[in-house]
């Protein structure tokens, strides 16, 4: 199969369901609005609540949801073979993710910029508000952790990367003194900032930084204690001071790297040695239901939910903006997964350097898809896109080197985005439990926000090497596609209590709901048998805490379609 036809096909697909089914929901389902007021202008702080212009939201909400999420998940699923992969990223992204995403914002943004844990209350029942919000925070712990790790680790392979990722906080900082405070062009002031930014990458490809081992703490570590303190002063500015502008500068690098990887496929071309389907990899679990919940950022995920419904839709200047917001980024991130696959099965094959030797073709793909277990690996998985996507872009005579430098920070500033995403919506969930438990205390911003930070810092040192949110990561695809499920389960109801159509949030949510139960049955089955009762307790209380409340949906659909059906004819 050759790339150019495999990224040309899912962005003609992208388009197409945009500007019909995507319109469709926003005109006949959710029934935009643009003349309503907006959470951003009704509660306005400028802190949190800031109406921000849609390309600028677009630029935050997408680098928000991307993170490595599409590209860890498709870069091992790939060994199923491409043809599964790219099935589930676009249909699913399509009809699921992208309904997912948009169906949260809007909620969120008829409901005062509500995140969709604390909107379970009044959509489903009081009794289920703490449970969504507790499996929300379990969610975000291992999210903030372990996004910490991903960039730490990425640092410690590509050196090179350091600088410019952390150049671009002053960077970003210029940028919105230039937007909010000077008035500037936003467009104009951010091609420069671009600009800036890849001033940097060449210099940074030339200036790589280590750590060294300090009082027993290695490099890793090191950069995980640095990077959840910067997560902490991130998320506690007002959202226009870094947030914002860092995210944007990181949309209009995402458009780059995919431009030049566009012009790397076109130039290249090269062909998919990845098997089109392998059924049985060695040591793999089975491809059906896992591959649901191995992609999951890349075809639909739970965490985009907490980000629609908690920053995008306090951001959100009109309700029109919504489509291009939630249905939109999802078919973006849609696109950058497609990427992800041609990179990992067909740019990986023009040469990989492995031990001193070098390897192309089917041989280059083998070394690190050999087996489930040479797969499975944190650095395997970024590894593959990086060198693949760094072969691709050489094509068109960017130097080997400053071509993975520019993978290399693509992936650490979009890993960087959700860690401080991430941990200011960690801040808003801490604050939403605390008033649900009678704690106001910890409701207010820097209590809530050491909480959110303190834990994963906990739950990162619970293994000296500032690792041990690995432990928890076998838990993090189900638990994430659950919470996906249970927000299009609020999005039904949602509608339904609006008397609108549910079928096109009710297929996607029984479906997500089922095949992720079918995926964490089989987890949990694992953690059994091999005696791991830390992850066999946590996953057996989330899925009790799953029944309990599709039980009470359930309970809540009876009630209003029972209501309809008790209602006599009007004459």
């Amino acid at each position: 199969m050759n790339s150019l036809f495999l990224a040309i096909g899912a962005a003609a697909l992208y388009l197409i369901a945009y500007h019909t089914y995507g319109k469709y929901l926003g005109s006949k389902i959710f029934k935009l609005n643009p003349d309503a007021v907006c959470p951003s202008k009704e509660l306005q702080d400028d802190v949190d609540f800031v109406p921000t212009k849609k390309p600028i939201l677009f630029g935050h909400h997408f680098t928000s949801i991307a993170g490595v999420g599409p590209i860890v998940g498709p870069a091992i699923a790939i060994i199923w073979g491409w043809v599964p992969c790219m099935i589930w990223i676009v249909f699913g992204s399509i009809f699921m993710g992208a309904v997912h995403d948009f169906g949260a914002m809007v909620v969120s943004l008829r409901s005062q910029g509500r995140s969709i844990g604390d909107l379970a209350s009044e959509v489903i029942s009081k009794r289920v508000r703490i449970l969504f919000l507790l499996i929300i925070f379990f969610l975000l712990l291992i999210v903030v952790a372990i996004f910490g790790v991903i960039i730490a680790v990425v640092f410690k392979m590509f050196p090179q990367s350091v600088l410019p990722v952390f150049l671009e906080i002053p960077i970003a900082l210029w940028l919105g003194y230039m937007i909010y405070k000077k008035g500037g062009n936003h467009v104009v002031l951010s091609i420069i900032a671009v600009v800036i930014m890849y001033i940097t990458v060449v210099i940074g490809t030339y200036v790589p930084i280590k750590l060294p081992t300090i009082f027993g703490i290695g490099p890793v570590g090191l950069w995980v204690i640095i990077l959840l303190v910067y997560a902490y002063i991130a998320s506690t500015l007002p959202v226009q001071t870094l947030l914002q502008p860092r995210d944007y500068i990181n949309s209009h690098q995402l458009l780059v790297a995919l431009g030049l990887l566009t012009l790397g496929v076109i130039v290249a071309h090269p062909t998919i040695v990845a098997p089109a389907v392998n059924l049985s990899p060695e040591g793999a679990p089975p491809i059906w239901p896992m591959i649901f919940v191995v992609i999951a950022c890349g075809a639909i995920s739970g965490f985009h939910s907490l980000v629609s419904s908690g920053t995008s839709s306090k951001q959100c200047n009109s309700e029109s903006d919504a489509l291009a917001v939630g249905y939109g980024s999802m078919l973006l991130e849609g696109m950058l997964a497609t990427f992800v696959i041609i990179a990992c099965g067909a740019g990986l094959a023009m040469g990989l350097v492995k031990d001193g030797q070098t390897f192309t073709g089917i041989a280059a793909f083998s070394q690190n898809y050999a087996s489930w277990g040479a797969a499975a690996g944190l650095g395997a998985k970024i590894s593959s896109f990086v060198v693949g996507s760094a072969n691709m872009i050489e094509s068109i005579g960017i130097p080997h080197n400053i071509t993975i430098t520019i993978m290399g920070v693509f992936v650490a500033s979009f890993a960087a985005t959700t860690l401080d995403t991430a941990t200011r919506l960690q801040r808003y969930i801490v604050a939403e439990l605390g008033i649900s438990i009678g704690v106001p205390a910890i409701s207010k911003k820097h209590p809530a926000t050491i909480i959110a930070v303190v834990t994963a810092l906990i739950l990162a040192f619970s293994k000296p090497s500032g690792t041990g949110a690995l432990t928890l990561f076998p838990l993090f695809g189900g638990a994430n596609q659950l919470l996906a499920g249970l927000a299009l389960l609020v999005i039904t109801i949602y509608l339904a209590r609006k008397k609108v159509a549910i079928v096109y949030t009710f297929i996607p949510m029984v479906f997500m709901i089922f095949m992720t139960g079918w995926a964490m049955l089989i987890n949990l089955n694992n953690f059994y048998s091999s005696a791991n009762w830390l992850l066999f307790s946590i996953s057996l209380a989330i899925i009790i805490l799953e029944i309990w409340m599709i039980i009470e949906s359930i309970v809540v659909l009876k009630n209003i379609y029972g209501k309809e059906a008790e209602s006599p004819a009007p004459a």
